[in-house]
């Protein structure tokens, strides 16, 4: 018990950061949100049980345009899909004896700044450390797309374009502290921003979706990266008590 707390406590610490970019992000959203008639309730209500920026934007651009239930629930499946492999890769690094109902509540938060950070913690996982850094995060964009829905169009346009960007400076702080301690991960790092550049301007691969591209760099680099770069497994001491036995 003492110990999820304490790993609740971290994950609310360092979701602080993660807080702060969605408030900022969502606003924009929410003035998205409000140009296409969402009250600010609806906006928030979105926002709470979708979390995906991507998603809740194409989403947002399918309700201006009057889209079908059905074409909105397969755009949000092809630009969330790649969500499924954050998922499995959390999954791996769960208790194999954790109950059903924790893996089930980390799978909600998933996003790709909580994955980040919860990707990053050395051994198992403690799923209360997600619950932390989710607990901070997700208030902050269902605040920030409440406000951009009520306060966006008071706000200056420089103002509004100087919070769009902070999204991407959020996690580009996320990725940086582990390339600077393992030169595979900076390889990988910049190997996936060439090929994602390729996809975005070679012609036929620019043509494939956003959420299929992701996929198919995950897949493929990771997959690589695992077979000639494979991480040996740790055996950590659960507690105190174990460390001074194996002392």
């Amino acid at each position: 018990m003492k110990q999820n707390k304490l790993w609740f406590v971290k994950g609310l610490r360092d979701g602080i950061p993660i807080a702060l970019g969605y408030l900022a992000v969502a606003f924009t959203l929410g003035i998205a949100a409000r140009n296409v008639g969402l009250t600010a309730f609806q906006a928030a209500f979105m926002s709470i049980t979708n979390v995906t920026s991507a998603g809740e934007f194409a989403a947002l651009g399918l309700i201006a345009s009057g889209a079908a239930y059905v074409e909105m629930a397969v755009m949000q499946l092809i630009i969330n899909l790649r969500y499924c492999l954050m998922s499995c890769t959390l999954s791996q690094k769960l208790d194999s004896k954790l109950p059903f109902i924790h893996r089930l509540f980390v799978a909600y938060g998933v996003t790709d700044e909580i994955f980040g950070i919860s990707a990053s913690v050395d051994g198992k996982l403690n799923p209360f450390y997600s619950y932390g850094a989710i607990c901070v995060a997700v208030p902050g964009w269902t605040l920030g797309t409440y406000l951009g829905v009520v306060l966006g169009n008071v706000m200056p346009d420089r103002i509004l374009s100087a919070m769009s960007v902070a999204l991407y400076g959020m996690f580009i702080a996320i990725i940086i502290p582990p390339s600077r301690k393992d030169k595979v991960i900076a390889g990988l790092i910049v190997i996936s921003m060439a090929a994602s550049s390729l996809f975005t301007y070679i012609p036929v691969l620019r043509d494939i979706s956003a959420g299929f591209r992701i996929i198919i760099l995950t897949v493929v680099i990771a997959g690589v990266a695992a077979i000639l770069f494979p991480v040996k497994s740790e055996c950590e001491p659960k507690n105190q008590e174990e460390l001074k036995k194996t002392g």
